[in-house]
């Protein structure tokens, strides 16, 4: 493609769209976008870019005329912006269509996928490719802050890359990753989710045999074995890679896997394992991440990366330095001895991992769940035993009210009172407050020293990562 070409972006902010808009601004591209509203981190990281943003969306951003338009998938028939390049016939594509003709071609695509942990896992594997020297390409679904950024375009061989099962855009209904064709896989887990556009989990299950099945037979497959005691990885997964032409590796503490993690130590402030290979000691790992969950993501990386030829002392090395990503488990403040922290929450699986972690990571701590029920699954009831369960993990739990519920038809609608009910049959209460606002000045002057505060969400919450520091702070000035 012509490097002089204007491309603008709608959708511009998703964390997808951002890398992309910097990727072609790397490329000497002149690249606008556009969104409804906008907030961090991608909106910082696109103004140090300085790729104009505009908002909302408006017909006249795409003045002067593009000579492309990249929709993103959030973008639907009567958005304006979409209107007007149909009307006006300005060619347009999709990200992954793009992504595969303009940057994949000619490389050796590694992908990550699956229900949970695609953005963390592809940040450790990004890592430690750099930390080899081999100067890999990646795109992340997130800020990885051992870069400072979702993407990098490097000399090497490899394209380390994010492969998200969610549809490609209004005009392509298939997964994303299906445009990716990788050479090798990450396959974390395969769990219901994306209610909004999947009907039930046998439909989830025949897009990743889908992925599974463009993978060639020199290719390979790293996927979850399962947790201590459990005999086979899920049936969803099996499933899943029941016709895979590629080798097959199984990761996790099942008593099959090819990589094996043993003697785990969750510790304040520290985490260490050892990963046995076909079952003969092969490594032992540590770095500074909570959680069981990103042990399974580290070896994970660890296995594909091994595969690829980098040397075991690399890879501990580079997961020994590995920081972590931008929303996840990550400490916003810490106020009067009470601790702030941001989480990507979007699936019920996810938010027990995370109280989990923290668990781990703050003992003897009172835990506050803070939940704005806002992805796609979220807010539909479909999962919505699952989430009392993984919010009743916690000590004291606040539900807002459920993003955008007109969105969703009302006979599939999160059900809130319900929801307090469930949580209350697990011996725990949870109050629902209309927003961050009245969240913040209800349940701060209740807050004390050794709490730690999570925050659940998967978007902006009303602002209440700034507002409820600031509202603590403004409490402990007037004691």
């Amino acid at each position: 493609m012509n490097a002089a070409k204007h491309i603008h972006l709608i959708g511009i902010c998703g964390t997808a769209m951002a890398s992309l808009a910097g990727m072609l601004n790397q490329r000497g591209f002149r690249v606008t976008g556009s969104d409804a509203a906008a907030y961090p981190p991608m909106s910082d990281f696109l103004r140090e870019l300085t790729i104009p943003l505009s908002q909302p969306f408006d017909a006249r951003n795409l003045e002067p005329r593009p000579d492309l338009v990249v929709v993103g998938n959030a973008i639907s028939r009567g958005n304006v912006e979409l209107e007007h390049v149909l009307d006006q016939r300005i060619p347009f594509c999709s990200l992954p269509q793009l992504l595969h003709d303009e940057f994949l071609r000619g490389k050796e695509v590694l992908v990550v996928a699956g229900t949970h942990g695609k953005t963390t896992t592809t940040s450790m594997l990004a890592w430690i490719f750099h930390s080899a020297g081999l100067d890999s390409s990646f795109l992340i679904g997130g800020i990885a802050e051992n870069f400072g950024s979702s993407f990098h375009l490097g000399s090497g061989k490899h394209f380390v890359l994010e492969g998200d099962e969610y549809d490609t855009a209004f005009f392509d209904k298939g997964p994303k990753f299906l445009h990716y064709f990788p050479d090798a896989v990450i396959l974390t887990s395969v769990e219901f989710d994306h209610a909004d556009i999947y009907k039930d989990l046998d439909a989830v299950e025949t897009a990743f045999k889908r992925l599974v099945n463009v993978i060639p037979r020199r290719g390979r497959i790293v996927a979850f074995d399962g947790e201590a005691g459990e005999a086979t990885e899920s049936p969803s997964l099996q499933r899943s890679l029941a016709k895979a032409f590629c080798p097959v590796e199984r990761y996790g503490a099942g008593l099959h896997a090819n990589w094996r993690v043993s003697d785990l130590g969750l510790d304040p402030g520290h985490t260490r394992w050892t990963v046995l290979r076909d079952g003969q000691s092969w490594a032992d790992f540590e770095f500074a991440l909570a959680g069981e969950y990103n042990v399974w993501n580290a070896t994970a990386a660890a296995a594909l990366a091994a595969g690829c030829g980098i040397p075991k002392d690399v890879i501990a090395s580079a997961l020994k330095t590995f920081k972590s990503v931008k929303r996840r488990l990550e400490v916003r403040a810490q106020v009067n001895g009470i601790t702030v922290i941001d989480d990507f929450a979007h699936h019920p699986t996810a938010i027990a991992g995370t109280v989990k972690a923290l668990r781990a990571r703050y003992p003897g701590a009172r835990l506050w769940a803070i939940l704005e029920p806002r992805s796609n699954t979220l807010r539909r009831r479909v999962l919505q035993s699952d989430l009392a369960r993984s919010l009743a993990l916690a000590d004291e739990i606040v539900v807002a009210n459920v993003f955008r519920s007109e969105a969703v038809p009302e006979n599939e609608r999160m059900q809130l009172l319900e929801l307090a009910a469930e949580i209350g049959r697990h011996g725990k209460q949870a109050r629902l407050l209309a927003d961050a606002d009245a969240i913040v000045q209800t349940v701060a002057p209740e807050m004390r020293s050794g709490d730690v505060v999570a925050i659940l969400s998967n978007g902006g919450f009303g602002g209440i990562y700034e507002k409820l520091p600031a509202r603590l702070q403004q409490l402990a000035r007037s004691k």
